[in-house]
Protein backbone atom coordinates (compact mmCIF):
# COMPACT_ATOMS: atom_id res chain seq x y z
CA UNK A 1 0.00 0.00 0.00
CA UNK A 2 1.47 3.21 -0.94
CA UNK A 3 1.38 6.06 1.55
CA UNK A 4 0.46 9.65 0.85
CA UNK A 5 3.13 12.02 3.49
CA UNK A 6 0.76 13.87 5.19
CA UNK A 7 1.66 17.86 5.39
CA UNK A 8 3.48 18.73 8.18
CA UNK A 9 3.39 23.01 8.88
CA UNK A 10 6.68 23.98 10.64
CA UNK A 11 4.96 27.00 11.75
CA UNK A 12 1.46 25.25 12.51
CA UNK A 13 2.10 25.57 16.51
CA UNK A 14 -1.68 24.67 17.42
CA UNK A 15 -1.16 21.13 15.61
CA UNK A 16 -1.50 19.28 18.60
CA UNK A 17 -4.99 20.90 19.65
CA UNK A 18 -7.54 17.87 18.52
CA UNK A 19 -4.40 15.83 17.24
CA UNK A 20 -4.32 12.03 17.21
CA UNK A 21 -2.03 10.56 19.01
CA UNK A 22 -0.41 7.34 18.11
CA UNK A 23 1.15 4.93 21.49
CA UNK A 24 3.86 2.93 20.69
CA UNK A 25 5.35 0.47 23.42
CA UNK A 26 8.86 -0.12 21.64
CA UNK A 27 9.34 -3.79 23.45
CA UNK A 28 6.37 -5.10 22.15
CA UNK A 29 6.02 -3.37 18.38
CA UNK A 30 8.31 -4.96 16.28
CA UNK A 31 11.59 -6.75 16.62
CA UNK A 32 14.04 -6.33 14.05
CA UNK A 33 17.34 -8.38 15.16
CA UNK A 34 15.67 -11.29 16.77
CA UNK A 35 16.43 -10.91 20.24
CA UNK A 36 12.53 -11.05 21.19
CA UNK A 37 11.93 -7.71 22.35
CA UNK A 38 11.07 -5.05 19.72
CA UNK A 39 13.67 -1.56 18.93
CA UNK A 40 13.78 1.43 16.64
CA UNK A 41 14.68 0.39 13.62
CA UNK A 42 10.93 -2.45 14.28
CA UNK A 43 8.73 0.53 14.94
CA UNK A 44 10.60 2.40 11.43
CA UNK A 45 10.01 -0.90 9.78
CA UNK A 46 5.81 -0.37 10.59
CA UNK A 47 5.42 3.35 10.25
CA UNK A 48 3.70 2.81 6.97
CA UNK A 49 1.01 0.90 9.09
CA UNK A 50 0.67 4.26 11.58
CA UNK A 51 0.39 6.16 8.16
CA UNK A 52 -2.31 4.21 6.97
CA UNK A 53 -4.32 5.22 10.02
CA UNK A 54 -4.23 8.22 9.29
CA UNK A 55 -2.99 9.69 13.23
CA UNK A 56 -0.95 12.78 13.44
CA UNK A 57 1.57 11.92 15.61
CA UNK A 58 3.16 8.74 17.47
CA UNK A 59 4.46 8.69 21.33
CA UNK A 60 7.13 6.64 22.04
CA UNK A 61 7.29 5.28 25.87
CA UNK A 62 10.82 5.33 27.14
CA UNK A 63 14.05 3.84 25.29
CA UNK A 64 16.72 5.39 26.84
CA UNK A 65 19.69 3.56 28.44
CA UNK A 66 17.56 1.25 31.53
CA UNK A 67 18.35 -1.47 33.60
CA UNK A 68 14.66 -2.29 32.69
CA UNK A 69 13.36 -2.79 36.44
CA UNK A 70 10.41 -0.98 35.48
CA UNK A 71 10.91 -1.57 31.71
CA UNK A 72 12.13 1.87 30.88
CA UNK A 73 10.58 3.74 33.24
CA UNK A 74 13.91 4.04 35.53
CA UNK A 75 16.29 5.58 33.31
CA UNK A 76 20.22 5.51 33.97
CA UNK A 77 20.82 8.13 31.13
CA UNK A 78 18.51 10.12 29.80
CA UNK A 79 20.62 11.22 26.42
CA UNK A 80 21.30 8.06 25.08
CA UNK A 81 19.26 4.94 23.71
CA UNK A 82 19.40 1.49 25.34
CA UNK A 83 21.26 -1.40 23.38
CA UNK A 84 18.32 -3.22 23.10
CA UNK A 85 16.37 -0.55 21.24
CA UNK A 86 19.19 0.20 19.20
CA UNK A 87 21.15 3.69 19.06
CA UNK A 88 21.01 7.17 18.78
CA UNK A 89 21.68 6.97 14.77
CA UNK A 90 18.70 3.79 14.68
CA UNK A 91 16.48 7.02 16.72
CA UNK A 92 17.34 9.44 14.38
CA UNK A 93 16.33 6.95 11.14
CA UNK A 94 13.17 6.46 12.36
CA UNK A 95 12.22 9.88 13.46
CA UNK A 96 13.14 10.51 10.09
CA UNK A 97 10.65 8.71 8.29
CA UNK A 98 8.23 8.99 10.34
CA UNK A 99 8.70 12.73 9.25
CA UNK A 100 8.68 11.59 5.59
CA UNK A 101 5.26 9.64 6.08
CA UNK A 102 3.96 12.65 7.56
CA UNK A 103 4.34 11.67 11.44
CA UNK A 104 5.27 13.83 14.11
CA UNK A 105 7.16 12.34 16.77
CA UNK A 106 6.39 12.35 20.66
CA UNK A 107 8.66 11.20 23.32
CA UNK A 108 8.44 9.64 26.85
CA UNK A 109 10.15 11.93 29.83
CA UNK A 110 10.28 10.28 32.92
CA UNK A 111 11.47 13.54 35.03
CA UNK A 112 10.39 12.74 38.35
CA UNK A 113 12.73 9.66 39.15
CA UNK A 114 15.75 8.13 37.40
CA UNK A 115 16.83 4.64 38.22
CA UNK A 116 19.53 3.69 41.01
CA UNK A 117 21.60 2.73 38.30
CA UNK A 118 21.92 6.50 37.53
CA UNK A 119 25.41 8.19 37.48
CA UNK A 120 23.79 10.88 39.57
CA UNK A 121 22.17 8.70 41.91
CA UNK A 122 25.09 6.45 42.56
CA UNK A 123 27.18 9.82 43.80
CA UNK A 124 24.01 11.36 45.41
CA UNK A 125 24.26 7.97 47.53
CA UNK A 126 27.64 8.08 48.06
CA UNK A 127 27.80 10.66 51.24
CA UNK A 128 26.24 13.46 52.20
CA UNK A 129 28.70 16.32 51.33
CA UNK A 130 28.91 15.19 47.64
CA UNK A 131 27.90 17.47 44.48
CA UNK A 132 24.86 15.70 44.03
CA UNK A 133 24.32 15.01 47.75
CA UNK A 134 20.64 16.99 47.19
CA UNK A 135 19.79 15.71 44.03
CA UNK A 136 17.51 13.19 45.63
CA UNK A 137 15.18 13.38 48.63
CA UNK A 138 16.91 12.07 51.45
CA UNK A 139 16.08 12.45 54.94
CA UNK A 140 17.05 11.00 58.46
CA UNK A 141 15.35 7.79 59.94
CA UNK A 142 12.88 9.01 63.27
CA UNK A 143 14.79 8.24 66.20
CA UNK A 144 13.56 4.38 66.28
CA UNK A 145 14.89 4.13 63.09
CA UNK A 146 11.60 4.11 61.13
CA UNK A 147 10.88 5.67 57.93
CA UNK A 148 10.60 9.46 58.17
CA UNK A 149 6.90 9.53 57.45
CA UNK A 150 3.85 7.74 56.38
CA UNK A 151 4.41 8.20 52.34
CA UNK A 152 3.65 4.83 50.54
CA UNK A 153 4.89 3.56 47.33
CA UNK A 154 2.37 3.43 44.23
CA UNK A 155 3.90 -0.43 44.31
CA UNK A 156 3.50 -1.48 47.78
CA UNK A 157 5.11 -0.70 51.02
CA UNK A 158 6.88 2.08 52.02
CA UNK A 159 7.89 5.06 50.05
CA UNK A 160 11.38 5.29 51.59
CA UNK A 161 14.03 2.92 51.41
CA UNK A 162 17.19 2.28 53.84
CA UNK A 163 20.77 3.29 51.97
CA UNK A 164 23.13 2.03 54.71
CA UNK A 165 26.23 4.16 53.11
CA UNK A 166 24.41 7.48 53.78
CA UNK A 167 22.61 5.92 56.32
CA UNK A 168 19.85 7.55 55.54
CA UNK A 169 16.41 6.92 53.44
CA UNK A 170 15.66 7.87 50.26
CA UNK A 171 12.63 8.45 48.75
CA UNK A 172 10.87 6.27 45.85
CA UNK A 173 7.17 6.76 44.56
CA UNK A 174 8.05 3.80 42.51
CA UNK A 175 10.24 0.70 42.71
CA UNK A 176 13.06 0.88 45.40
CA UNK A 177 15.16 0.81 42.10
CA UNK A 178 13.31 4.23 40.86
CA UNK A 179 14.75 6.95 43.25
CA UNK A 180 12.92 10.14 43.06
CA UNK A 181 14.40 13.02 42.52
CA UNK A 182 14.83 16.89 44.44
CA UNK A 183 12.88 19.42 42.32
CA UNK A 184 13.62 22.00 44.56
CA UNK A 185 16.99 22.08 44.46
CA UNK A 186 17.87 24.32 41.23
CA UNK A 187 20.69 22.61 39.37
CA UNK A 188 18.47 19.31 39.07
CA UNK A 189 15.87 21.05 37.10
CA UNK A 190 18.41 22.87 35.43
CA UNK A 191 20.11 19.75 34.39
CA UNK A 192 16.46 18.16 33.18
CA UNK A 193 15.57 21.08 31.26
CA UNK A 194 19.38 20.37 29.56
CA UNK A 195 17.42 17.03 28.45
CA UNK A 196 14.43 18.71 27.68
CA UNK A 197 17.02 20.69 24.94
CA UNK A 198 19.04 17.89 24.22
CA UNK A 199 16.25 15.97 22.29
CA UNK A 200 14.34 18.74 20.76
CA UNK A 201 18.04 19.83 19.49
CA UNK A 202 17.51 16.26 17.69
CA UNK A 203 14.35 16.97 16.19
CA UNK A 204 11.53 15.87 18.49
CA UNK A 205 7.77 17.41 17.91
CA UNK A 206 6.90 17.13 21.92
CA UNK A 207 6.72 15.10 24.90
CA UNK A 208 4.65 13.25 27.03
CA UNK A 209 5.59 13.65 30.71
CA UNK A 210 5.28 10.86 32.69
CA UNK A 211 3.68 11.44 36.45
CA UNK A 212 4.03 14.92 35.83
CA UNK A 213 2.65 15.72 39.40
CA UNK A 214 4.90 14.02 41.10
CA UNK A 215 7.71 16.47 40.48
CA UNK A 216 7.67 17.72 44.11
CA UNK A 217 7.45 16.84 47.62
CA UNK A 218 6.51 18.35 50.92
CA UNK A 219 9.24 20.15 52.03
CA UNK A 220 8.30 19.60 55.52
CA UNK A 221 8.09 15.61 54.76
CA UNK A 222 4.77 16.15 56.57
CA UNK A 223 2.29 12.81 56.87
CA UNK A 224 -0.17 12.04 54.40
CA UNK A 225 -3.92 11.92 56.02
CA UNK A 226 -6.24 8.99 55.82
CA UNK A 227 -8.74 9.33 53.47
CA UNK A 228 -12.00 8.04 54.36
CA UNK A 229 -13.28 5.38 52.48
CA UNK A 230 -15.83 6.52 50.57
CA UNK A 231 -14.12 8.80 48.80
CA UNK A 232 -11.55 5.96 47.78
CA UNK A 233 -11.86 4.77 44.23
CA UNK A 234 -9.19 2.44 41.66
CA UNK A 235 -8.50 4.83 38.99
CA UNK A 236 -4.81 5.28 39.85
CA UNK A 237 -4.22 2.27 41.77
CA UNK A 238 -5.69 -1.38 42.07
CA UNK A 239 -8.18 -1.48 44.94
CA UNK A 240 -6.20 -3.91 46.71
CA UNK A 241 -3.48 -1.67 47.28
CA UNK A 242 -3.32 0.57 50.56
CA UNK A 243 -2.01 3.37 48.58
CA UNK A 244 -5.08 4.49 48.13
CA UNK A 245 -5.86 4.72 51.90
CA UNK A 246 -4.30 8.08 51.76
CA UNK A 247 -5.06 11.23 50.70
CA UNK A 248 -1.90 12.34 48.82
CA UNK A 249 -1.22 15.78 49.85
CA UNK A 250 2.17 16.10 50.72
CA UNK A 251 4.42 13.32 48.50
CA UNK A 252 2.70 14.83 45.44
CA UNK A 253 0.42 17.62 43.77
CA UNK A 254 2.88 20.05 45.33
CA UNK A 255 2.09 24.02 44.07
CA UNK A 256 6.21 24.22 43.51
CA UNK A 257 5.27 22.58 40.56
CA UNK A 258 3.53 25.34 38.39
CA UNK A 259 6.90 27.24 38.22
CA UNK A 260 8.68 24.67 37.41
CA UNK A 261 5.88 23.61 34.31
CA UNK A 262 6.28 27.34 33.52
CA UNK A 263 10.25 27.14 33.04
CA UNK A 264 9.54 23.64 30.94
CA UNK A 265 7.21 25.49 28.66
CA UNK A 266 9.96 28.72 28.23
CA UNK A 267 12.25 25.90 26.62
CA UNK A 268 9.73 23.96 24.32
CA UNK A 269 8.52 27.99 23.13
CA UNK A 270 12.04 28.08 22.08
CA UNK A 271 11.49 25.97 19.12
CA UNK A 272 8.94 26.16 16.44
CA UNK A 273 5.80 24.15 16.91
CA UNK A 274 6.71 21.67 19.94
CA UNK A 275 4.12 20.68 22.14
CA UNK A 276 3.68 18.66 25.89
CA UNK A 277 0.88 16.52 27.24
CA UNK A 278 1.17 15.88 30.88
CA UNK A 279 0.17 12.59 32.82
CA UNK A 280 -1.82 13.55 35.79
CA UNK A 281 -2.34 10.33 38.38
CA UNK A 282 -4.94 10.78 41.26
CA UNK A 283 -7.97 9.77 42.40
CA UNK A 284 -9.26 12.68 43.87
CA UNK A 285 -8.09 15.63 42.32
CA UNK A 286 -6.95 14.53 39.20
CA UNK A 287 -8.64 16.92 36.89
CA UNK A 288 -8.18 19.77 39.41
CA UNK A 289 -4.93 19.63 38.80
CA UNK A 290 -5.24 19.38 34.98
CA UNK A 291 -6.66 22.81 35.27
CA UNK A 292 -3.77 23.77 36.94
CA UNK A 293 -1.37 22.62 35.15
CA UNK A 294 -2.91 23.76 31.60
CA UNK A 295 -4.21 27.33 32.68
CA UNK A 296 -2.67 30.61 31.56
CA UNK A 297 -1.14 29.49 28.32
CA UNK A 298 2.23 29.03 30.37
CA UNK A 299 2.83 25.48 31.60
CA UNK A 300 1.64 22.55 29.50
CA UNK A 301 -0.37 22.62 26.45
CA UNK A 302 -2.35 19.51 27.66
CA UNK A 303 -2.74 16.59 30.03
CA UNK A 304 -5.08 13.52 30.84
CA UNK A 305 -6.15 11.86 34.20
CA UNK A 306 -7.38 8.83 34.87
CA UNK A 307 -11.01 9.74 34.30
CA UNK A 308 -11.20 7.46 30.80
CA UNK A 309 -8.89 4.42 32.04
CA UNK A 310 -10.38 3.86 35.33
CA UNK A 311 -12.46 0.75 35.68
CA UNK A 312 -15.80 2.33 35.51
CA UNK A 313 -18.10 1.30 33.26
CA UNK A 314 -18.88 3.72 30.29
CA UNK A 315 -22.05 4.93 30.45
CA UNK A 316 -23.60 8.59 28.74
CA UNK A 317 -23.84 9.90 32.18
CA UNK A 318 -20.27 9.17 32.81
CA UNK A 319 -19.22 10.62 29.59
CA UNK A 320 -20.94 14.00 29.87
CA UNK A 321 -20.16 13.84 33.55
CA UNK A 322 -16.45 13.54 32.82
CA UNK A 323 -16.76 15.78 29.88
CA UNK A 324 -18.49 18.34 32.19
CA UNK A 325 -16.45 18.61 35.17
CA UNK A 326 -13.01 19.02 32.56
CA UNK A 327 -14.63 21.79 31.30
CA UNK A 328 -15.68 23.58 34.93
CA UNK A 329 -12.01 22.00 36.36
CA UNK A 330 -9.65 23.43 33.54
CA UNK A 331 -12.03 26.26 31.64
CA UNK A 332 -8.32 27.62 30.04
CA UNK A 333 -7.17 23.81 29.35
CA UNK A 334 -7.40 21.32 26.95
CA UNK A 335 -7.45 17.52 27.48
CA UNK A 336 -6.36 14.18 25.72
CA UNK A 337 -8.35 11.49 26.28
CA UNK A 338 -7.57 7.76 25.95
CA UNK A 339 -9.64 4.63 26.28
CA UNK A 340 -5.96 2.06 26.60
CA UNK A 341 -2.15 2.53 27.31
CA UNK A 342 0.58 0.39 28.87
CA UNK A 343 -0.78 0.71 32.26
CA UNK A 344 -4.34 -0.08 32.31
CA UNK A 345 -6.27 -3.26 31.01
CA UNK A 346 -7.34 -2.68 27.36
CA UNK A 347 -10.31 -1.25 27.32
CA UNK A 348 -12.13 -3.83 25.21
CA UNK A 349 -11.77 -6.21 28.11
CA UNK A 350 -12.27 -3.81 30.87
CA UNK A 351 -15.51 -2.25 29.32
CA UNK A 352 -16.69 -4.81 26.91
CA UNK A 353 -15.35 -8.42 28.24
CA UNK A 354 -18.91 -10.05 28.52
CA UNK A 355 -20.41 -8.03 24.85
CA UNK A 356 -21.16 -10.30 22.54
CA UNK A 357 -20.69 -8.13 19.45
CA UNK A 358 -16.71 -7.18 20.25
CA UNK A 359 -16.45 -5.23 16.84
CA UNK A 360 -19.39 -3.45 17.13
CA UNK A 361 -18.08 -2.32 20.37
CA UNK A 362 -14.96 -1.71 19.72
CA UNK A 363 -15.96 0.35 16.29
CA UNK A 364 -18.56 2.29 18.27
CA UNK A 365 -15.97 3.44 21.06
CA UNK A 366 -13.26 4.28 18.81
CA UNK A 367 -15.89 6.87 16.96
CA UNK A 368 -16.68 7.84 20.70
CA UNK A 369 -13.31 8.92 21.24
CA UNK A 370 -12.15 10.54 18.09
CA UNK A 371 -15.36 12.77 18.57
CA UNK A 372 -14.66 14.13 21.95
CA UNK A 373 -13.53 17.50 22.87
CA UNK A 374 -9.36 17.02 23.28
CA UNK A 375 -6.38 15.38 21.67
CA UNK A 376 -6.89 11.67 21.32
CA UNK A 377 -3.88 8.78 22.16
CA UNK A 378 -4.75 5.44 21.02
CA UNK A 379 -2.57 2.62 21.93
CA UNK A 380 -0.90 0.49 19.63
CA UNK A 381 -3.51 -2.60 19.11
CA UNK A 382 -6.45 -0.75 19.91
CA UNK A 383 -7.20 -0.65 16.24
CA UNK A 384 -7.39 -4.31 15.92
CA UNK A 385 -9.70 -4.53 18.98
CA UNK A 386 -7.13 -6.52 20.98
CA UNK A 387 -8.18 -7.60 24.63
CA UNK A 388 -6.22 -7.98 26.96
CA UNK A 389 -3.96 -11.06 27.49
CA UNK A 390 -4.65 -13.32 30.19
CA UNK A 391 -0.66 -14.54 31.25
CA UNK A 392 0.77 -16.86 33.84
CA UNK A 393 2.28 -16.29 36.71
CA UNK A 394 5.31 -17.67 35.12
CA UNK A 395 5.44 -15.58 32.17
CA UNK A 396 4.64 -11.85 33.97
CA UNK A 397 7.08 -9.52 33.75
CA UNK A 398 5.84 -6.30 35.08
CA UNK A 399 6.63 -6.28 39.18
CA UNK A 400 3.95 -4.37 40.31
CA UNK A 401 1.47 -7.12 39.15
CA UNK A 402 4.05 -10.17 40.74
CA UNK A 403 3.71 -7.84 43.90
CA UNK A 404 0.05 -7.97 43.90
CA UNK A 405 -0.94 -11.21 42.30
CA UNK A 406 -3.85 -12.33 41.93
CA UNK A 407 -6.07 -9.97 43.14
CA UNK A 408 -3.90 -7.53 40.40
CA UNK A 409 -2.06 -9.15 37.90
CA UNK A 410 -0.17 -6.26 36.82
CA UNK A 411 0.16 -4.34 33.32
CA UNK A 412 1.83 -7.21 31.39
CA UNK A 413 -1.49 -8.06 29.94
CA UNK A 414 -1.84 -4.53 27.77
CA UNK A 415 2.01 -4.97 26.85
CA UNK A 416 2.00 -8.22 24.86
CA UNK A 417 3.55 -8.15 21.11
CA UNK A 418 1.66 -6.06 18.38
CA UNK A 419 0.18 -8.98 15.83
CA UNK A 420 0.99 -7.94 12.21
CA UNK A 421 0.57 -11.44 10.29
CA UNK A 422 -1.37 -14.87 11.14
CA UNK A 423 0.40 -17.42 9.33
CA UNK A 424 3.70 -16.42 10.70
CA UNK A 425 5.14 -17.56 13.86
CA UNK A 426 4.69 -15.04 17.04
CA UNK A 427 2.50 -13.35 14.69
CA UNK A 428 5.37 -11.25 12.96
CA UNK A 429 6.38 -9.69 15.66
CA UNK A 430 9.51 -11.83 15.86
CA UNK A 431 11.37 -14.57 14.90
CA UNK A 432 11.93 -15.94 18.60
CA UNK A 433 10.20 -16.62 21.91
CA UNK A 434 9.51 -12.52 22.81
CA UNK A 435 9.87 -11.47 25.74
CA UNK A 436 5.98 -11.83 26.52
CA UNK A 437 4.16 -14.86 25.01
CA UNK A 438 2.24 -13.64 22.05
CA UNK A 439 -1.83 -14.47 22.60
CA UNK A 440 -3.59 -17.38 21.04
CA UNK A 441 -6.81 -15.36 21.02
CA UNK A 442 -4.58 -12.58 19.08
CA UNK A 443 -3.20 -13.80 15.97
CA UNK A 444 -7.16 -14.26 14.44
CA UNK A 445 -7.04 -10.21 14.75
CA UNK A 446 -3.87 -9.98 13.02
CA UNK A 447 -3.27 -6.60 11.01
CA UNK A 448 -2.64 -9.15 7.79
CA UNK A 449 -6.51 -10.86 8.40
CA UNK A 450 -7.78 -7.32 9.04
CA UNK A 451 -6.30 -5.41 6.61
CA UNK A 452 -8.57 -4.73 3.09
CA UNK A 453 -11.71 -6.26 4.66
CA UNK A 454 -14.29 -3.43 5.20
CA UNK A 455 -15.97 -4.55 7.71
CA UNK A 456 -12.70 -4.81 10.04
CA UNK A 457 -12.20 -2.70 13.03
CA UNK A 458 -9.07 -1.82 11.51
CA UNK A 459 -10.33 -0.41 8.24
CA UNK A 460 -13.17 1.13 10.42
CA UNK A 461 -10.33 2.63 12.35
CA UNK A 462 -8.87 4.02 9.11
CA UNK A 463 -12.56 5.33 7.04
CA UNK A 464 -13.46 7.18 10.90
CA UNK A 465 -10.41 8.65 11.22
CA UNK A 466 -10.55 9.91 7.52
CA UNK A 467 -13.86 11.15 8.17
CA UNK A 468 -12.34 12.99 11.06
CA UNK A 469 -10.24 14.95 8.72
CA UNK A 470 -12.99 16.25 6.22
CA UNK A 471 -14.58 17.54 9.48
CA UNK A 472 -12.44 20.56 11.44
CA UNK A 473 -15.20 20.37 14.37
CA UNK A 474 -14.15 17.19 15.72
CA UNK A 475 -10.50 18.33 16.24
CA UNK A 476 -10.96 21.53 17.57
CA UNK A 477 -14.75 22.20 18.10
CA UNK A 478 -16.75 23.19 21.13
CA UNK A 479 -19.05 20.16 22.47
CA UNK A 480 -22.56 20.63 23.86
CA UNK A 481 -24.46 18.03 25.58
CA UNK A 482 -28.27 16.81 24.72
CA UNK A 483 -30.26 14.94 27.52
CA UNK A 484 -29.48 11.48 26.96
CA UNK A 485 -32.08 9.21 25.82
CA UNK A 486 -31.50 6.03 27.53
CA UNK A 487 -28.26 4.80 26.29
CA UNK A 488 -28.13 6.93 23.68
CA UNK A 489 -25.20 9.57 24.05
CA UNK A 490 -26.25 13.14 22.01
CA UNK A 491 -24.02 15.96 21.67
CA UNK A 492 -22.90 18.61 18.83
CA UNK A 493 -19.33 19.69 17.88
CA UNK A 494 -19.69 23.55 16.33
CA UNK A 495 -16.56 24.88 14.78
CA UNK A 496 -16.05 27.73 12.10
CA UNK A 497 -19.88 27.60 11.22
CA UNK A 498 -20.31 23.77 11.13
CA UNK A 499 -22.47 21.78 13.20
CA UNK A 500 -22.01 18.36 13.79
CA UNK A 501 -24.67 16.23 15.61
CA UNK A 502 -22.94 12.90 17.43
CA UNK A 503 -25.17 10.00 18.36
CA UNK A 504 -23.71 7.13 19.75
CA UNK A 505 -26.31 3.73 21.06
CA UNK A 506 -23.77 2.14 23.95
CA UNK A 507 -26.26 -0.44 24.25
CA UNK A 508 -26.46 -4.28 22.57
CA UNK A 509 -30.12 -3.29 21.64
CA UNK A 510 -31.73 -1.46 19.11
CA UNK A 511 -33.00 1.89 20.51
CA UNK A 512 -35.05 4.83 18.91
CA UNK A 513 -34.13 8.65 19.41
CA UNK A 514 -35.50 12.31 18.72
CA UNK A 515 -33.20 14.70 16.93
CA UNK A 516 -32.73 18.17 18.56
CA UNK A 517 -34.50 20.74 16.73
CA UNK A 518 -32.88 21.44 13.52
CA UNK A 519 -32.60 20.96 9.63
CA UNK A 520 -30.12 17.95 10.17
CA UNK A 521 -28.51 16.57 6.95
CA UNK A 522 -27.14 12.94 7.60
CA UNK A 523 -23.13 12.47 6.56
CA UNK A 524 -21.98 9.06 5.56
CA UNK A 525 -18.69 7.90 5.03
CA UNK A 526 -18.22 7.20 8.42
CA UNK A 527 -18.84 3.26 8.47
CA UNK A 528 -21.95 3.09 10.74
CA UNK A 529 -25.65 2.64 9.13
CA UNK A 530 -28.79 4.09 10.91
CA UNK A 531 -32.51 4.47 9.81
CA UNK A 532 -33.82 7.74 9.91
CA UNK A 533 -37.59 8.53 9.82
CA UNK A 534 -38.43 12.47 9.94
CA UNK A 535 -37.00 13.66 13.15
CA UNK A 536 -36.09 9.86 14.90
CA UNK A 537 -33.32 7.89 14.20
CA UNK A 538 -33.63 4.00 15.10
CA UNK A 539 -29.61 3.19 15.84
CA UNK A 540 -28.26 -0.25 15.64
CA UNK A 541 -26.97 -2.14 18.78
CA UNK A 542 -23.15 -0.30 18.98
CA UNK A 543 -24.06 2.06 16.37
CA UNK A 544 -24.03 5.92 15.45
CA UNK A 545 -25.17 8.06 14.03
CA UNK A 546 -23.90 11.36 12.42
CA UNK A 547 -25.42 14.53 10.71
CA UNK A 548 -24.62 18.51 9.90
CA UNK A 549 -26.82 21.11 10.85
CA UNK A 550 -28.02 22.54 7.29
Amino acid sequence: MSIAPQSISAVDKDWWRGAVIYQIYPRSYQDSNGDGIGDLKGIAIRLPHVAALGVDAIWISPFFTSPMRDFGYDVSNYEDVDPIFGSLADFDAMMTEAHRLGIKVMIDLVLSHSSDRHPWFVESRSSKDNPKADWYVWADAKPDGTPPNNWLSIFGGSAWAWDPTRMQYYMHNFLTSQPDMNLHNPEVQDRLLDVVRFWLDRGVDGFRLDTINFYFHDRELRDNPALEPARRNASTAPAVNPYNFQEHLYDKNRPENLKFLQRFRAVLDEYPAIAAVGEVGDSQRGLEIVGEYTSGNDKMHMCYAFEFLAPDALTPDRVEEVMKDFAAAAPEGWACWAFSNHDVVRHVSRWGNLVADRDAFAKLYAALLLTLRGSVCIYQGEELALTEADLAYQDLQDPYGIQFWPEFKGRDGCRTPMVWDSQVAQGGFSTVKPWLPVAVEHILRAVSVQQGDENSVLEQYRRFLAFRKQHPAFAKGEIAFADPQGDILIFTRTYDGETILCAFNMSPAEAMAALPEGNWQALTGHGFTTNNYGNKIDIPAWSAYFARLA
